[in-house]
């Protein structure tokens, strides 16, 4: 998957809380196990009036056109709950989002995330309040996030250290999701398993 170091961004708001992995994306778009492809149902009950999607509803933030090309998103808290479904973070990425800030996550979703290069940032609610006002005042402003220093720099300059675990940042910052780390390790691996046959053979 793509690294990520820092990227900047227009920043999208979706003041919405509790938005779960059906709103992202509903379950009728689920039939596919490839990755690609999702962005164009993102939030689909809210982004179109119809069910076929040819629609679009005009007070949903991502139809205004300037944030067509948003790829950080602000979110309210408990944002990703619901099922366990890998489909959502593809579906965001798909789209476009890299960086997605929010009070807090649902934990399968936030590992799905990782698992495909989206970094995901959890700033106290006051914070995420003000990110709401930046945007507000002034649609299309950006922001920007540095992984390798833990901050997000606002519209203003201002910056929000944030927190993550260090083999998240790891694989975030090298590409890799949870196979790709672990093939790091192949010629141990290997090593292992010839010494594994060798000593318990009886194990095999």
């Amino acid at each position: 998957m793509e690294k990520f170091v820092k990227h900047t961004g227009i920043a999208a708001p979706l003041d919405r809380a509790n938005v779960d992995t059906d709103a992202i994306i509903p379950k009728q778009f689920l039939r596919k196990i490839d990755r690609v492809g999702f962005g164009k149902h993102l939030f689909h009950e809210l982004r179109f009036l119809d069910y076929e999607g040819t629609k679009e509803n005009p007070d949903f933030i991502l139809n205004q056109p300037i944030y067509r090309k948003a790829s950080i998103l602000l979110a309210r808290d408990n944002f990703g709950c619901g099922s366990s479904r890998e489909h959502a973070p593809w579906a965001l990425s798909d789209f476009g989002f890299r960086v997605i800030v929010a009070p807090s996550f649902a934990d399968i979703f936030a590992n799905n995330c990782v698992k495909n290069g989206m970094l995901l940032i959890t700033l106290p609610t006051d914070k995420v309040d003000a990110l709401f006002k930046q945007v507000a005042a002034k649609p299309g402003v950006q922001m920007t996030a540095d992984l390798e220093a833990q901050v997000l720099i606002d519209a203003e300059g201002n910056k929000h250290p944030f927190q993550i675990d260090s083999f998240s940042k790891t694989c975030l910052l090298n590409g890799l999701d949870q196979i790709g780390w672990t093939e790091q390790f192949k010629d141990k691996i290997e090593a292992y398993e010839s010494r594994w046959v060798s000593d318990k053979p009886w194990l095999k």
